[in-house]
């Protein structure tokens, strides 16, 4: 089974900020949204930096020579649009050298109410023998995800890969955790929500995060 990593079984300030995601009484100021978001990130970054590779280095001050663990690489920050950017962002904050991946998703509606994921952009540096961070705030059906990294896979197969998403639904993991072609991987989470609707959406969840951060969309 590939790792889940549940940040919000732990007692700090994530869940704070995640609170603030889900209150419909918060959710109207659109750039406080996009900065939870960001925050959020931040906070993901900082704890996926702990599974790195550090090599000792010596720093030059102004008065002597400091001895440093410093990391190994950099990662390749990937992250599927629209929604992935203010969470893209708070990564970035962090891991402020990474080179960066852009992956664009829309589901396309038929008329019977069903979709399917589809995917028209991707733009991504050389991803062979990289650490690979994939972010989405909402990890639903996981399909989108799933797609989207295996499209990354056409620009190298990466040598550990961190998927990220805030608010995950259980099918959304387990449909990872099946269905995902590399064993090198770690799925990081701020919530796991039990429901997903007919139409793909988390409860309670906290609704559309694209239009909740960046206004409503026609729909495809």
């Amino acid at each position: 089974m590939k790792m889940v990593k549940n940040l919000g079984l732990d007692n700090s300030l994530l869940n704070q900020f995640i609170g603030e995601l889900r209150d419909v009484n918060v959710q109207h100021d659109s750039m406080r949204f996009r900065r939870n978001l960001e925050r959020i990130g931040e906070i993901f970054a900082y704890e996926i930096s702990k599974t790195f590779t550090y090599n000792s280095k010596d720093i030059t001050t102004s008065l002597g020579i400091a001895n440093m663990q410093l990391m190994e690489q950099q990662p390749v920050l990937a992250t599927i649009l629209r929604a992935g950017l203010p969470v893209h962002q708070g990564l970035l904050n962090y891991f402020d050298h990474a080179e960066n991946a852009f992956i664009a998703a829309y589901r396309k509606h038929h008329k019977d109410n069903s979709f399917e994921i589809q995917l028209h952009y991707m733009t991504a540096p050389n991803l062979g023998d990289r650490i690979l961070i994939l972010s989405d705030p909402m990890l639903a059906s996981g399909k989108s995800m799933l797609l989207a990294f295996e499209e990354l896979l056409n620009n190298g197969t990466p040598s550990h890969t961190h998927f990220v998403s805030i608010i995950a639904s259980s099918q959304g993991v387990e449909y990872l955790q099946k269905n995902l072609r590399t064993k090198n991987c770690t799925i990081w989470v701020g919530a796991i929500d039990e429901e997903l609707t007919a139409q793909s959406y988390i409860v309670p969840g906290l609704g559309d995060a694209g239009d909740l951060a960046f206004g409503i969309k026609l729909d495809e």
